[in-house]
């Protein structure tokens, strides 16, 4: 009912936009009334810092991004993993896995929106552990819309309904590099095992002077294992958050501000619920050295205040611990005419992402993509996290991730590609039975996808 529910509110969205742009002739950027609303003193409005916009960075090299295209196309993909359950036992049990996902997506760019749809239902299929044959649902909404020449509106969305938190269309671009201080942890990766996770932000912001810009945003976040006993050590979680900036231009090139945060994070054990709360004062320095390389910076004070459980079988509330942190993380992204990389650092509290608790958590994150000939491209991406549990006394379920992500692509043709990738997976978490005994997960996957690209409004 959730999915039916969301999928309708895209759709509402998709046909308004495209009514939109079919039935009316927007203005130009350099139209009279542009030019009569824009800031004085000022030639270009103030960019969104990364610290605060919520968003991620582009994935693609700068020659392949299009603009008011349809897009679609089916994908097969074949894998094979050494690792497919995770094991208390120590006997990992190899399995191949055989998916079928047709995509389709829509760009719709105007003078004032900016509006990217993609959706990608599936079915995959295990030759072993046939038990988690399951239909797959990815998909996600990016929007932005300038509401007057100084107000602009942005939501995203993004939602991944599988057994296989890998299995999705378009590996090389699934690398997802932000640098924004309020962002779900999704860094402790369950092995195939049935998962929906949902997350968003939307915000607002307003260029009330030529070089002042103040701006609020919310986001959230969902993690739900539908058979807690495929994943026995993991948790439901989700989160909640909100926050308010101000960023102020000091030249072309350099932005400074300062930001209020609010964060909820729930974890939800077997009995009761882990909840801590977390509010952060962060200032920020973001560096716009040329029109595809930046560089942004924050750190400040952050406190939590989290509340475990009663302890059976007293059922007495243990009180309330608090203290104070500090917080901080940088990002860069530099993109080029056949290259893209992004990377990102942050130390901050942050969701269990399945764990019992919320954690203190230690994050690093690079992708790097190379058009590498006319017909070949490549991707390589990596992390790494360290996250540390609040709540000790619920037991030592702390740890670290560590992924990589190679991968070769190469067209056949004007619609046809090929794409070939290996990932690597090590998760060590004290007391998470279905990572105890085999800490490692090696997947090499194959996918031949045909793909089509339709102008709109041409």
């Amino acid at each position: 009912m959730r999915l039916v529910k969301k999928i309708s509110v895209w759709m509402f969205l998709l046909v308004a936009t495209v009514s939109a742009q079919v039935g009316s002739t927007p203005a130009q950027g350099n139209s009279a009334e542009g030019s009569a609303n824009r800031p004085e003193n000022t030639d270009t409005p103030m960019l969104t810092p990364p610290p605060v916009s919520g968003q991620s960075y582009a994935t693609l090299y700068s020659s392949s991004e299009r603009a008011n295209y349809l897009r679609g196309g089916l994908a097969f993909t074949g894998a094979y993993t050494d690792n497919a359950l995770g094991s208390v036992t120590g006997s990992a049990v190899s399995d191949a896995s055989y998916s079928v996902a047709p995509f389709v997506g829509l760009d719709v760019t105007t003078t004032r929106l900016h509006l990217l749809v993609d959706y990608a239902p599936g079915f995959t299929f295990y030759q072993r552990t046939t038990s988690r044959n399951e239909a797959d649902q990815n998909a996600a909404i990016d929007f932005q819309y300038r509401m007057s020449p100084h107000v602009t509106l942005s939501a995203r969305d993004t939602m991944l309904k599988s057994s296989n938190v890998f299995n999705q269309p378009n590996l090389a671009e699934g690398a997802v590099i932000s640098g924004a201080t309020q962002q779900p942890n999704f860094s402790v990766i369950a092995p195939l095992a049935d998962r929906l996770s949902n997350s968003g932000n939307v915000g607002m912001s307003y260029q009330f002077a030529p070089n002042q810009m103040i701006g609020v945003t919310g986001t959230f976040s969902n993690l739900y294992y539908p058979n807690p006993a495929q994943v026995p050590g993991l948790y439901d979680s989700s989160s909640q958050g909100g926050s308010a900036f101000y960023s102020l231009r000091i030249s072309k090139l350099h932005y400074i501000g300062a930001s209020y945060q609010y964060e909820r994070l729930v974890s939800y054990p077997q009995i009761g619920q882990n909840e801590t709360q977390t509010h952060a004062l962060f200032a920020f320095y973001t560096l716009h050295a040329t029109s595809s390389l930046s560089f942004s910076v924050f750190g400040g004070p952050q406190h939590y205040e989290l509340v475990q459980p009663p302890v059976p079988p007293l059922q007495i509330q243990p009180p309330v611990a608090a203290a104070w942190t500090p917080a901080v993380g940088g990002s860069a992204s530099w993109q080029g005419r056949l290259t893209n990389v992004a990377l990102t650092y942050s130390h901050i509290i942050s969701g269990g992402g399945g764990l019992v608790a919320a954690v203190k958590m230690d994050s690093a994150s690079a992708a790097i993509q190379r058009q590498l000939t006319r017909r070949w491209s490549g991707s390589l991406a990596g992390g790494y996290s360290q996250n540390n549990v609040l709540v000790p006394t619920l037991g030592a379920s702390s740890g670290h991730t560590v992924s990589g992500n190679v991968s070769l692509q190469r067209e056949i043709g004007q619609h046809i590609n090929l794409q070939a990738g290996y990932i690597r997976l090590h998760q060590v978490y004290n007391n998470v039975a279905v990572f105890a005994a085999t800490p490692d997960t090696n997947r090499e996957y194959i996918s031949i996808s045909y793909q089509f690209s339709r102008p709109l409004g041409r």
